[in-house]
């Protein structure tokens, strides 16, 4: 009960108006025979004792000895003191003022999303897409019927984060930058999210720790700058975390409702990152076991409304795993999951160690994280013959738990320099303990610039497309075509490369577009002599590994090609060849009689 709000009436005796008592369940201490504050009278043995008043200036009351008062209220209980938290679980914040609370919470939020928001933009359109980015472009410009058609045979798992980057798309437009901003946004805001959930589960300092580390490690550089859902997901875990941490902490309806409509966003932005529920979970057996006997219930229910969003999109999904049936991973790729995490082995093995530290250093909030880091890459490890999902891009949110514990650890570290026994004063302890943290994360900094350099460049292997559609406009002739050879996505990549060039060369060879198959990719022709019959010259898009520019293509397509046309000229690029050729003979089919000719196609842009 706080001793500034007035206490309940619990008894007293009726005066001669027939009101109570006002001094009734007000004592505090017996008085001893002196006169207390000009409240209470002098001791009477023989009569009773009238208590002087409470601590903060409650009037007494009279109590005769050897008999009960009828009228008199019951003692209170004691209010239950609060046991001070183990020595090795740091403790709580000092309660602060709703206002300055806001405050703090905004400005803990905010620095770390601005830092990350700044190493993200800088340079967020130099580097080329790459093949996953440029079948979200594709997806994600079809119209409404047209990638309704695509999930029902591919990526319906993604239809959320489709249909959200159609209406953006629709807005700010398809260039490499405007495409990145909405991952920037979701992964910067991760770094903010972090340190709220830093601070609510230890302190402000963890918290803002954290925040900043994560700001400047290499993945969030990296997967803020891409177009696909993994900051989404990154930042639907944390989120969720955050709901489920502030439901336990203080629970309300409105808490609990808001963790619900978290669930499914988890699940929509990335089905592997549904493995954190694993750690929500452990977070509610651990406060069951405390004596809270409605969370369980209510996480339940949260849970059970949320997935009734995710289920059918998870079943429609489990028929299509063949598109990622190539991933099949070995010993080594879970030996160099820690670099492949967090982009270097100079900063997984900083982070990783501390955080490994600060499972020790984490009290009752470790098997939770434990679970988070551990759970996921295992489980997907284990059943990656069946599902196929162990790739540290689909696991990118584990890199903020193991951030978390690196920012417990360095914390607790610094405790004997920073904290109580370092002998100074308070705040020159709370200063100390400020540089600490400032050094950590320029530390972090520091080793993370190499890999955030390496992140704004090309990705690796990726063929130079966009220098191939800088040759071909500028060389193009009216009746150009373009054929493809490789297994690189080069059609769906010079497509992009080349949308807004209304003079592009025809896709010579194209037969059924990706749209009439639902699919990402197009059927070829099968009489290549036949569609190739109107052009005169073609310009060949190769990125076979041989150095061969023919051998990426169908042999009966490419001995066509070579016995109708000439290499005039070669272009070598970046894992890329583009050859020039012209046409030594006239075709002997007439093309007009063709119902599919490409050339009366109409190609999707």
């Amino acid at each position: 009960m706080s001793p500034h709000a007035p206490a309940p009436y619990g008894g007293g005796y009726p005066d001669a108006a027939g009101g109570h008592d006002p001094y009734a369940e007000q004592g505090a201490y017996a008085g001893q025979g002196t006169y207390a504050g000009g409240q209470g009278g002098y001791a009477d043995p023989g009569q009773g004792t009238y208590t002087d008043p409470g601590p903060y200036g409650a009037p007494g009351q009279y109590a005769a000895p050897g008999r009960q008062d009828p009228y008199a209220p019951e003692p209170a209980a004691a209010e239950p003191v609060r046991p001070r938290p183990p020595a090795d679980e740091p403790a709580d914040e000092e309660p602060e003022d709703p206002k300055s609370g806001r405050l703090a919470t905004a400005v803990i939020f905010l620095v770390p999303t601005a830092l990350a928001f700044a190493l993200i933009l800088r340079g967020i359109g130099d580097r080329q897409l790459w093949r996953d980015e440029h079948a979200t472009w594709w997806a994600a410009t079809l119209s409404i019927h047209d990638l309704s058609l695509l999930v029902r045979s591919i990526d319906v798992v993604f239809t959320p984060y489709y249909v959200l980057m159609h209406l953006w798309i629709a807005i700010a437009g398809d260039s490499p930058t405007a495409m990145r901003i909405p991952g920037a946004v979701a992964m910067a805001a991760s770094a903010g999210l972090l340190a709220l959930l830093g601070r609510r589960l230890f302190t402000t300092q963890v918290g803002l720790l954290a925040g900043l580390a994560f700001a400047v490690v290499p993945v969030t550089t990296r997967f803020g700058q891409e177009i696909r859902p993994y900051a989404f997901a990154v930042a639907a875990v944390l989120l969720s975390t955050l709901l489920l941490a502030r439901a336990l902490d203080r629970p309300s309806f409105r808490v609990w409702v808001a963790y619900t409509l978290s669930v499914p966003l988890i699940g929509w932005s990335h089905l592997a990152s549904m493995a954190v529920l694993g750690a929500h979970l452990v977070m509610i057996l651990i406060a069951r076991r405390a004596g809270d006997k409605i969370v369980g219930w209510a996480y339940a229910a949260a849970c059970t409304l949320g997935m009734c969003f995710v289920i059918p999109m998870a079943v429609s999904g489990s028929g299509q795993s063949g598109q990622i049936a190539w991933n099949n991973p070995v010993l080594k790729d879970l030996i160099d999951f820690p670099k492949n995490l967090f982009g270097t082995w100079a900063v997984a093995v900083p982070v990783m160690a501390l955080g490994a530290l600060g499972l020790f250093f984490a009290g009752r909030r470790a098997l939770p994280l434990a679970v988070w880091i551990v759970l996921p890459p295992l489980a997907t490890y284990a059943t990656a013959a069946q599902l196929h999902l162990f790739l540290p891009r689909y696991l990118l949110f584990t890199a903020p738990a193991w951030v978390l514990l690196a920012a417990v650890a360095v914390v607790r570290i610094a405790g004997p320099v920073a904290g109580a026994k370092a002998g100074t004063g308070a705040a020159a302890r709370r200063g100390l303990g400020w540089v600490l943290v400032a050094a950590a994360v320029a530390g972090l900094a520091f080793q993370s610039l190499p890999g955030i350099r390496e992140t704004r460049q090309n990705a690796l292997g990726e063929p130079d497309f966009r220098g191939a559609a800088q040759l071909i406009e500028a060389g193009q002739k009216k009746g150009d075509g373009i054929v493809f050879s490789g297994v690189m996505s080069e059609r769906r990549a010079m497509d992009y490369e080349l949308r807004d060039d209304a003079g592009r060369p025809r896709d010579s060879l194209m037969y059924r577009t990706p749209q009439e198959l639902g699919s990402f990719g197009a059927l070829e022709c099968p009489d290549a002599a036949r569609c190739l019959a109107k052009a005169d010259r073609l310009w060949l898009v190769s990125t076979t590994l041989d150095g061969q520019p023919f051998s990426g293509m169908p042999k009966t397509t490419a001995t066509v090609i070579q016995k109708s046309f000439k290499v005039v000229k070669t272009k070598k690029l970046q894992y890329l060849q583009l050859v020039l050729l012209e046409r030594t003979r006239a075709a002997t089919d007439d093309p007009s009689k063709g119902e599919d000719d490409a050339a009366k196609r109409k190609v999707h842009t």
